[in-house]
């Protein structure tokens, strides 16, 4: 199973990040392609241009905003497990999206997806 992570600073407080990323039944303002979600129990189905995901939340922890889920059918994979923490760093905080993945050779492009995320995060906060 192949593992890799990516994180990004933020100037705003961990508070507020956490606000946003910890919301699993909103994940609209970092992933800016999304068409539509539907919360069933702890499951959403993200609409996507020709992709349609299913994930699972697995934990949600706002005392230490961290946030795991698996990706559970709509990509060609064996299994997943995601995982997004937000920390204070500083004036502002970190959000570290951590991920396992089977096949490995789908490392690379989730890797590029979640920098992807985070980066329409900050966008989010006006970084």
């Amino acid at each position: 199973m192949g593992s890799a992570s990516v994180a990004r600073d933020f100037r705003a407080d961990p508070d507020r990040v956490w606000a946003v990323v910890g919301d699993f039944s909103n994940p609209g303002p970092y992933i800016t392609d999304l068409e539509s979600i539907e919360v069933e129990g702890d499951d959403r189905v993200l609409t996507l241009p020709n992709l349609k995901l299913r994930e699972t939340l697995l934990e949600r922890d706002d005392a230490g905003r961290r946030l795991v889920y698996s990706v559970v059918s709509g990509l060609p994979i064996d299994a997943h497990r995601g995982e997004i923490t937000v920390t204070a760093s500083g004036t502002g905080s970190t959000v570290t999206w951590a991920f396992e993945v089977s096949p490995d050779n789908m490392e690379g492009p989730l890797r590029g997806v979640y920098e992807g995320a985070l980066a329409a995060l900050k966008r989010h906060f006006g970084e």
